[in-house]
């Protein structure tokens, strides 16, 4: 796949703020618009996560500078590249590192990158499996393997997953059950909880139960580990409900940045707190992680079940259903 020309205008989603206006919409750029990097890339596929609908809020604290092009995760084919690693026509996807938030993102027809973050498409994985994979899945797939090198296994018990119906959930759900793992998955959407049992929950666990009124310093031991994308005040709880030996693997603050834990479950349980950064995940490391992620989503047909598919001009209205927590599985931009 090929671009028209340098000299060609293109469509992106662009933040602006001045004084007291905002405004958030699709406008015509200029390539010269774009900000330096070695690899231009024609963007097939792009996604809406949890940090795009902060960058279309005035005070969302992630952008930087305005004007601004979210999209913190991207798919498609190189059109230009300084880099020798990386040639036109080649299908690439990029996630994570200033994507989105220092650096314009994703969610243009167009986008220029450094090399570093670029990471060749895994054979077999189409650009839009990649960005229903995306961040989110990502970021699942790190979890699982962060519990993986901690000692978990099958036999141990069962895994919660918290925020189940949001991207990072539903891929962890999908992926521990694949992985032969008996799943509680957390949520307080009533309406969906055949959505998971189809990706492998085998329980659900309703969200108030994780946030009780009053939170013991050790409770009663019941996941032998858990991916938890949320944080906040139900962490505590799950701390000091993981088994002996057990981690918890933090990815995200949906649910607040302050944890009201008591230290008793790290030093009586031996329970390991595990942190989950997909942003500065070196490159060299992701094509492989890349790769084994698809590898045990494809077959299972979860990737159609999980994703639904949107326009560029949609984006707004998603992002700010993202931020309310109402989005379930991953939502992908075709441009």
């Amino acid at each position: 796949m090929s671009w028209k020309s340098e000299s060609d205008t293109f469509q992106a989603l662009v933040v602006e703020k001045e004084g007291e206006r905002f405004e958030v919409g699709v406008k015509t750029l200029r390539i010269e618009d774009l900000p330096a990097g070695d690899v231009l890339i024609h963007v097939a596929f792009s996604g809406v996560n949890y940090k795009d609908g902060l960058a279309c809020i005035p005070n969302g604290g992630i952008v930087r500078s305005y004007p601004h092009v979210p999209g913190i995760d991207l798919a498609g084919f190189v059109v230009q590249s300084a880099d020798a690693r990386f040639q036109a026509g080649q299908a690439v996807l990029v996630t994570g590192f200033d994507l989105g938030v220092a650096h314009f993102g994703g969610l243009s027809e167009l986008a220029r990158v450094p090399a570093e973050w670029v990471v060749p498409l895994p054979a077999g994985l189409e650009p839009h499996e990649a960005m229903t994979i995306g961040t989110a899945g990502l970021t699942a797939a790190m979890s699982v393997d962060r519990l993986e090198k901690n000692g978990l296994r099958p036999e141990h018990g069962p895994v919660l997953v918290t925020g189940a119906t949001g991207g990072v959930g539903s891929f962890a759900v999908a992926l521990l059950a694949a992985k032969g793992y008996r799943v509680a998955a957390a949520t307080g959407k009533a309406a969906e909880h055949d959505y998971l049992r189809s990706l492998g929950a085998q329980e659900i666990i309703g969200r108030s139960e994780l946030s009780p009124e009053a939170i013991r310093p050790l409770e009663k031991q019941r996941w032998a580990a858990a991916v938890d994308p949320v944080g906040g005040r139900s962490l505590a709880y799950i701390l000091a409900s993981v088994r002996y030996g057990g981690a918890v693997a933090v990815s995200g603050l949906t649910g607040g940045g302050e944890i009201p834990a008591a230290v008793h479950p790290f030093i009586l349980r031996g329970v390991s707190l595990l942190g989950i950064d997909s942003v500065q995940y070196p490159a060299e490391l992701r094509y492989e992680l890349w790769e084994r992620t698809a590898a045990a989503l494809k077959p299972t047909g979860h990737l159609e079940r999980i994703a639904r598919r949107i326009r560029l001009d949609e984006v707004p209205g998603y992002a700010a259903e993202i931020l309310k927590g109402r989005m379930r599985g991953r939502v992908i931009v075709e441009l």
